[in-house]
């Protein structure tokens, strides 16, 4: 059995190129993980996001518990035979949740108790059967349960939330140790809001637990770009150099060559499946917004240095056809074009941190993304 593990293989500034090791493959960093919330990537088939490049893609945990329940997953062969996935996956552990249905839950110290969004059917998640149902899906890297707090939290709110955040990735660990398999990895979450000595204490506390790879969590919640960036640059230093280190949730292009900047290896967004379902484009040149009339008598390829079939063989003219008229293909399209631009991102800056050069792409990515474009 293959063991879980990570390999440093270059620097470029603080920039890194590494290795994930697991039993289901290996996965290069930095690396882009498309969320597949409900076990699928919206509006693609698996092949599809192979052929993009992807080597691992993500789950969720509260989702899968409510729909069609992780006992039946494991019924029915785990997560990989169900979804026809047969590469690494990350299973979030609902703790975005956490925040985001807020007004459909409470927290105790025992765990969250959550009333259903689908049928008003209540459960109760703790950092036990959080990582039971993530042992029940079978999937490679599993997260801890965590609070994530909603932008703006006090330092009082914050501090809470993260002191018991490091209790449940206490928890988290024994459940861990009882129910994971060989090769599989929990990872801990860097919590604390946007206060610079709440996340000096969660990260030490977490290091000190000694998980094989550290999240930092908490984060793309409503603080801005800059908020973000000032408070990522003062968490990723306290993480090991020799484990990997995921942002959840984030973002942009340009989100993802300044987070690599700062020493981050792994990212998860909707951004470019949500997107893409909402008629706009991820391409060299930046942003496009394919509803608008500029494009409706186009004959080009949406991105001309792509070589994603979606963005090679169609005009812009027939996608904003597509789009305009509500037609599935549209979103289809667009979907598979805008994860094969996450994908060709990560592996050009994999190929920059290799050849000394990140700087100069990451200049690249920062004009075609300015602030308007993101």
């Amino acid at each position: 059995m293959t063991e879980f593990g990570f390999t440093l293989k270059a620097r470029d500034g603080a920039a890194r190129l590494g290795e994930i090791t697991t039993p289901r493959g290996k996965i290069q960093t930095p690396a882009f993980m498309p969320v597949g919330t409900a076990a699928t990537v919206k509006a693609m088939f698996p092949e599809q996001v192979r052929g993009t490049g992807a080597e691992i893609v993500l789950a969720n945990t509260y989702h899968l518990m409510l729909r069609p329940g992780a006992e039946r997953i494991a019924r029915l062969g785990g997560l990989h035979r169900f979804m026809n996935w047969p590469g690494p996956i990350l299973t979030d552990s609902g703790g975005y949740q956490v925040m985001s249905l807020a007004k459909l839950r409470t927290i105790s110290e025992e765990g969250v108790r959550f009333q259903s969004h689908i049928d008003g059917a209540r459960y109760d998640l703790s950092p036990e059967r959080a990582i039971e149902i993530q042992c029940l899906l079978g999937s490679d890297i599993q997260m801890q349960l965590d609070e994530c707090v909603a932008y703006p939290a006090s330092h009082e709110e914050a501090a809470r939330a993260m002191q018991l955040s490091l209790r449940w990735a206490e928890r988290s660990r024994t459940a861990f140790a009882r129910l994971g398999k060989p090769g599989q990895a929990l990872f801990g979450i860097v919590q604390g809001g946007t206060y610079a000595d709440l996340r000096a204490q969660s990260a030490e506390a977490l290091v000190a637990m000694d998980f094989p790879g550290y999240a930092i969590g908490g984060l793309a919640v409503g603080e801005g770009r800059a908020i973000m960036l000032e408070t990522l640059a003062e968490t990723a230093p306290l993480l090991p150099a020799d484990k990997p280190r995921y942002l959840m949730g984030v973002g942009t292009p340009r989100d993802l060559v300044d987070a690599v900047a700062l020493g981050v290896d792994m990212f998860d967004c909707v951004m470019p499946t949500r997107s893409g379902r909402h008629g706009q484009a991820f391409t060299w040149a930046g942003k496009l917004n394919l509803r608008n009339a500029c494009h409706a008598e186009d004959p080009g390829p949406l991105d001309p240095e792509s070589k994603c079939p979606a963005a090679r063989d169609y005009s812009r003219a027939y996608l904003h056809h597509l789009v305009r008229a509500g037609e599935h293909l549209g979103a289809m399209l667009l979907t598979w074009a805008n994860v094969h631009f996450y994908e060709a991102l990560m592996a050009a800056m994999r190929a920059a941190i290799a050849e000394g050069r990140f700087e100069a792409l990451a200049a690249r990515i920062r004009a075609a993304y300015g602030i308007s474009g993101q």
